[in-house]
């Protein structure tokens, strides 16, 4: 099973708002083509970019576009303290990123989960991991966020590892690649 890894901080954080609500597959020709613009991947260099190069060039749409710049305002105003994440409870370190406006929930559970390599982080409204459990558990139907994770409880300290394995199985079933195109950058 590949194990998907993303840069902590703003990059990674940039990254989970790149794949919200498309498939990885959209979400990483748009991270490939938003990396490659001068400056993007730290928060002053992105409030540089104007929208031809941030929507134009690299594909974000408007909203994902604003949230980005969102990020690196929170980043660059000191409302977002990365360096902080490691002394906060996961539940803490959700709040914290969800904060921001533009990042919910699921990209702050995605970020800690891929990025902070958190173990028990799951993000109980991914579409995918609920069509996945329904599958794999013989569900009559996907379950909501709230559903989803009270089962996710039952696998506790170890629910990072089970949306991992969900995931997988979830690729596997649709037939989908089990890994992105683009590898990440290296910090």
């Amino acid at each position: 099973m590949p194990w998907r890894v993303r840069q902590p901080g703003f990059p990674g954080l940039l990254r989970a708002i790149c794949g919200q609500q498309i498939s990885n597959q959209a979400a990483g020709a748009i991270w490939r083509r938003l990396s490659a613009l001068p400056g993007a991947l730290e928060p002053a260099g992105l409030l540089a970019l104007d929208d031809a190069a941030l929507c134009g060039t690299a594909g974000l749409s408007r909203p994902k576009a604003a949230h980005a710049r969102s990020l690196a305002a929170a980043c660059l105003e000191g409302r977002l303290d990365f360096a902080a994440l490691a002394g906060m409870e996961d539940a803490a370190a959700v709040a914290h990123i969800a904060a921001v406006k533009g990042l919910g929930p699921w990209t702050a559970a995605v970020h800690l989960l891929f990025a902070e390599q958190r173990p028990d982080v799951f993000p109980a409204g991914d579409l995918a991991l609920a069509a996945s459990a329904a599958h794999l558990l013989g569900l009559p139907a996907r379950p909501g966020p709230k559903p989803l994770a009270e089962l996710a409880l039952a696998w506790r300290p170890w629910r990072s590892l089970a949306a991992r394995l969900l995931w997988h199985h979830w690729r596997f079933v649709t037939g989908r690649p089990a890994v992105e195109d683009a590898p990440e950058p290296v910090p």
